[in-house]
């Protein structure tokens, strides 16, 4: 990333106001990998008690996590509150990943990743179908003490907006940066407190500048 260390002086600036802001995290553990994967799912393009809240119609309206597999995408979108497209993508994508686990370890656990390595528990993780970025970092962070950050897309406009990264640069590479500049014992910290100022806070409004029009020049004046 161009311009790293400016860039990493701004984070660290950042991270010392959140702490200051929200105060202490409470650190989220999933002992089944799976569970991190499907909160991660639901979560990502939600807000954290919007997803806690489907979390729990989850949990009160399906058995188990097999009966959550073999659902119904509208099944699921009804416990979203409102039917929308995003809510739809989301729902195909947890059962999609769901059915991925089911096939690969013919159980709806992910217990096996323990006792493969950090690399390739993420190869598997990376393999499985309707399992994308956000969700195998969040998975990797709190369920297989890996050192990752996941992103939600808000969470990078917010770092954007407010010039923390490059604006040119692409998710994997502030993924990258942030990893190297957040040591791994503080990633959850700042991924949590990242998201909570992402979630609250509203966008930045750039200014732009007024187009001037070009003086017009004098075509009044008399004919000698």
């Amino acid at each position: 990333m161009k311009n790293s260390s400016e860039y990493a002086q701004r984070l660290r600036k950042l991270y010392r106001e959140l702490k200051r802001s929200h105060g202490k995290i409470e650190v989220a553990a999933h002992d089944d990998p799976v569970d991190a994967l499907i909160y991660a799912i639901i979560s990502e393009s939600m807000s954290v008690s919007a997803a806690e809240a489907a979390l729990r119609g989850i949990r009160d309206t399906f058995i188990d996590r097999n009966d959550l597999r073999v659902s119904r995408v509208e099944e699921i979108v009804e416990l979203f509150g409102k039917d929308t497209p995003e809510g739809r993508k989301t729902a195909f994508g947890l059962t999609t990943a769901l059915r991925a686990v089911f096939d690969s370890f013919h159980t709806v656990s992910l217990e096996a990743l323990k006792k493969m390595g950090k690399r390739p528990a993420k190869q598997v993780l990376e393999g499985l179908q309707g399992v994308d970025r956000f969700a195998v970092n969040y998975c990797m962070l709190t369920s297989l003490q890996a050192h990752a950050i996941p992103l939600t897309g808000r969470m990078v406009v917010y770092l954007k907006d407010r010039e923390i990264v490059d604006p040119q640069a692409s998710d994997e590479e502030i993924e990258g940066f942030l990893t190297r500049q957040v040591a791994a014992k503080n990633a959850y910290d700042f991924y949590a407190l990242l998201r909570c100022e992402s979630e609250s806070s509203k966008p930045v409004r750039r200014k732009t500048r007024k187009k001037t029009r070009p003086k017009r020049k004098n075509v009044a004046k008399a004919k000698k």
